[in-house]
């Protein structure tokens, strides 16, 4: 039986290169993002199914039902990112206010809702994948990044808990430096960047690819038994024992 899987933030970086991933699996893939122009593009390339939508928004999810197929059996939340590379900072406490909440609706509150959306249609024995960041365990920099990605590791736990009576799958991948990405914008300086690769004992930077296959084998088969889980993805520049 051919699997619907549904990638949120699909258009770029490590949506597309999942997307990509589960396509070539045999998988009737679903993507979706705010800008058109590349879903449209990754459409025409791969045949996946391309919809716009805020996943921060409850209203444009409500609209997204309508359009989506009544079993999704895997969903994979990746829409988000740093949203401080797209201000000026704030310069008060209401724009401090009003940039925190948009990390926290990019990285958080989106996931959640998007969940909790599409509860009913997610398939027994099915698989929630969301994309974390190495910046919930790090946090040193990250500011209200690191903070929604950790309230996003936190509150899988309990979303497992939640979904594991139907045989379904919660789990994160936590990626740290992902080259080929829109990730830092124009942001990141050679020095940096540098650095972070120095930070892994693989000496690289990890590609979408790598995250891509992460995803793929938590919504596999394989991966049944597995849940509630952070799979790092970082080429160890963040280790656990």
């Amino acid at each position: 039986m051919t699997r619907t899987i549904l990638i949120t933030g699909g258009g770029t970086g490590i949506g597309r290169a999942a997307a990509r991933h589960f396509a070539e699996d045999g998988g009737a893939v679903i993507v979706t993002g705010r800008r058109p122009e590349p879903l449209d593009r990754l459409a025409e390339e791969i045949g996946v199914r391309a919809l716009v939508c805020d996943h921060t928004k409850p209203e444009a999810l409500t609209k997204l039902l309508s359009k989506l197929p009544e079993r999704i059996d895997v969903l994979v939340n990746n829409a988000g990112g740093n949203t401080d590379f797209d201000t000026a900072g704030p310069t008060d406490l209401a724009s401090y206010a009003q940039a925190f909440r948009a990390n926290l609706d990019a990285n958080l509150v989106g996931a959640a809702l998007t969940t909790r959306a599409l509860d009913e249609r997610l398939a027994e024995g099915g698989a929630v994948v969301h994309v974390g960041s190495i910046a919930a365990a790090l946090g040193s920099g990250s500011g209200a990044y690191g903070a929604a990605k950790a309230g996003l590791h936190v509150w899988n736990l309990d979303l497992a808990r939640a979904l594991g009576p139907r045989g379904i799958t919660a789990n994160v991948v936590a990626p740290g430096y992902i080259a080929d990405t829109e990730f830092f914008r124009n942001h990141l300086a050679d020095e940096r960047r540098e650095q972070l690769v120095a930070d892994t004992s693989t000496g690289r930077a990890g590609s979408p690819e790598d995250v891509a296959g992460t995803i793929a084998f938590l919504a596999s088969p394989a991966a049944r038994h597995i849940t509630g889980q952070v799979l790092h993805v970082n080429g160890g520049a963040h280790t656990t024992h």
